[in-house]
């Protein structure tokens, strides 16, 4: 089952977010299910309060709000690694969804750490100050072991990178631009020090062996070793002061040879044992790729990628190695943007690079992949070096994104909001962020309003019940894709991306749903799931239906238009479809077996219209720029039938007047 459908019983994981608004409607009923399941607190739902110092209302909930907060729940949890496919056509706005992304995992992070300081009287430690010489002796002394008592954790931290891929376009390396700012924002935000004693003398954690809860097992062979040295050295200098200071002896010459011998043994250990650790603080990783990446021969040899392989899975080690000193998880966020901005080549090794990152089984990587994929999957296909394997980029790009994200247009409340920032300069906007956090200054020194927490409070209980009757839902969702006797799992692929694909959408999509107050009693988990499956499964013909059905809703139809059936409009449209074979071939390729759509459309899920029409909104793992190009190629046919019913009657007129001009001249 999905990782977002577990979780440990904790009493303060009952207690929702500290930072909503005002009240979401009335409050939905009680579900039968226990609430403190670690589920029923992960999503965040800002909406707006009234301010009482300023007594001003904020701005409401937008769309996009919605969108990244069921988003960063669902990343929150979710098993790492994971690609996302942020899809979107948009240019500035995609910079604000990730701010909103980030900072919505944010306090996710701060609330997971509140609750686990409450189930276990520890906050994290993190490597500053007296912890970091303690993470210096536990990384020459001690092993860590992953127990039990780590798995149990719930508490994390996320690591934000942003990578700009149009700064590197320019380079023939543009994929190690992306791991070489991985290694040096790790580096950056762990130290240098840690970083290099773990590559002398760091080892990669373990799993215990038993139920034991001791997370650091002692290297027996390195403290006998140190203990040896300090021993020698100890030994050296008592010998070196009893030869200097005690009368009679310091004339001699022996015990000084003896003790200067102690000396050099210890101390030439100490600093042979020293010289890597400095090694590597003075030549990092991002030194030693890019070392590689010049050097001609050393890129044209086999084992080139093998050795900037190895140097990723130090990296992720070190991470793992951190998550248990620290007693959190660690989660490695990487964004990244204005890829298709590039060549096609560039493109493609930007890919490859994630792939090898991917490779390890467990590695904390999240990659946010912000692109428009009708750029992308043009890339692709125009790649020189990916001919044979990418020459339908659909294809490869479904292989490589593990969660499909894709944002709608913009709505109202979103769309005013940036109309608002758009009338306000750049000082105004810098205002209002110095008057945000002049605000939170006042809240932490003279605390929350009473009737502010009050409010609040009352919010917290409201999303905790919306929560939990998302996590009931998506529980009903997950039975129906593992019963046997339902015929859902029938539709689902082979393919291991392809299953967590839909297990990863459907939460995001019943949170979704679940936000808006009107839909929220009106949900069957059973048909959001496997409204999910059909936009997995086929989403050529379920995109032709959608644009199929908006077009026809534009043009007056019948009231009981939205009751037909989905299948009766792909019956009555499909010959148009099949007519544009040649401008959607790789996009058809997509579709699965089109006897088994026909068989879950007509029979087992015989979605209507209107219900297409609801989910829609909500489907985020249906790429919306298919639909936008069907859409043009219908407004194209449309024209040309225009075109050609103007030129028909052009020539029957002619004809008419033709035939007058025929019978007057016989007249005559």
């Amino acid at each position: 089952m999905n990782p977002e459908a577990e979780g440990d019983l904790t009493e303060a994981e009952t207690k929702g977010p500290a930072y909503l608004g005002t009240l979401v409607g009335d409050p939905p009923a009680q579900v039968l299910m226990n609430p403190t399941d670690e589920e029923a607190a992960r999503l965040h739902h800002e909406e707006p309060h009234e301010d009482v110092d300023c007594h001003a209302k904020k701005d409401l909930l937008t769309e996009d709000d919605i969108y990244c907060n069921s988003l960063s729940k669902t990343l929150c949890h979710t098993s790492t690694p994971v690609t996302v496919g942020f899809y979107s056509p948009c240019g500035t706005r995609l910079h604000s969804l990730l701010e909103n992304i980030a900072e919505c995992m944010h306090k996710e992070s701060c609330r997971r750490e509140e609750n686990e300081y409450h189930r276990t009287h520890q906050r994290p430690r993190r490597p500053d100050g007296m912890n970091y010489f303690t993470l210096l002796w536990y990384l020459v002394f001690y092993e860590p072991v992953i127990t039990e008592v780590h798995l149990r954790r719930k508490n994390i931290d996320f690591l934000f990178i942003r990578f700009s891929a149009w700064q590197y376009a320019g380079s023939d390396k543009l994929w190690a631009g992306l791991v070489t700012t991985l290694c040096d924002h790790i580096r950056q935000h762990f130290g240098p020090l840690p970083l290099s004693f773990y590559h002398v003398v760091g080892s990669r954690p373990r799993f215990a062996s038993g139920f034991s809860q001791d997370e650091w097992k002692l290297k027996k062979k390195v403290a006998l070793t140190a203990g040896g040295l300090v021993v020698m050295l100890l030994a050296g200098v008592s010998l070196a002061s009893v030869a200097i200071f005690v009368p009679g002896i310091r004339d001699g010459s022996a015990l000084k040879v003896i003790s200067a011998v102690f000396g050099t043994i210890s101390g030439s250990s100490i600093i042979v044992a020293l010289a890597p650790v400095i090694k590597h603080l003075i030549i990092s990783q991002k030194k030693k790729i890019e070392s590689m990446t010049n050097n001609q021969k050393f890129t044209s040899h086999l084992g080139f990628m093998s050795a900037v392989k190895r140097e990723i899975e130090l990296l992720t080690s070190f991470v793992y190695y951190m998550e248990i000193f620290e007693r959190q998880r660690l989660r490695i966020v990487f964004e990244i943007t204005s890829l298709d901005m590039c060549y096609p080549e560039r493109v493609v090794g930007v890919l490859n690079a994630i792939n090898t990152l991917l490779s390890d089984t467990n590695a904390p990587f999240i990659f946010i992949l912000v692109v428009d994929p009708c750029v992308i999957t043009s890339c692709l296909e125009q790649a020189g070096s990916m001919k044979g394997m990418a020459d339908n980029g659909y294809l490869y790009l479904n292989r490589t994104v593990s969660l499909p994200f894709s944002i709608p247009e913009i709505g109202i409340r979103s769309k005013m909001r940036f109309l608002h920032e758009t009338f306000q300069n750049r000082e105004d906007l810098m205002y209002r962020i110095i008057t945000r956090n002049v605000e939170q200054g006042v809240r932490k020194v003279k605390g929350v309003d009473p009737v502010l927490a009050e409010m609040e409070a009352s919010v917290e209980m409201d999303q905790h019940q919306i929560d939990a009757q998302a996590v009931q839902y998506i529980h009903e969702a997950f039975h129906s894709l593992h019963n046997e006797h339902d015929c859902l799992y029938r539709y689902i692929p082979e393919s291991i991306i392809q299953m967590k694909r839909i297990v990863n959408t459907i939460p995001i999509t019943l949170r979704l749903m679940t936000q808006q107050h009107i839909l929220r009693h009106d949900i069957c988990p059973r048909s959001v799931a496997g409204w999910v499956v059909l936009a997995n499964q086929w989403p050529c013909r379920l995109s032709w239906i959608l644009q199929c059905t908006e077009d026809r809703q534009q043009c007056r139809p019948p009231k009981d238009f939205g009751q037909q059936p989905l299948w009766e409009v792909f019956v009555e449209n499909c010959r148009e479809l099949y007519s544009r074979h040649s401008d959607l071939q790789n996009i058809m390729a997509l579709d699965g077996d089109p006897e088994l759509f026909e068989l879950f459309l007509s029979h087992d899920f015989p979605f209507t219209v209107q219900e297409g029409a609801k989910y829609l909104k909500y489907t985020v793992n249906l790429d919306h720029s298919i639909r936008h190009r069907m859409g043009q190629l219908r407004a194209l046919t449309m024209l040309e039938k225009i075109y050609d019913k103007k030129e028909d009657d052009k020539k029957k007129e002619d004809k008419k007047k033709k035939k007058k001009e025929d019978d007057s001249d016989k007249q005559d």
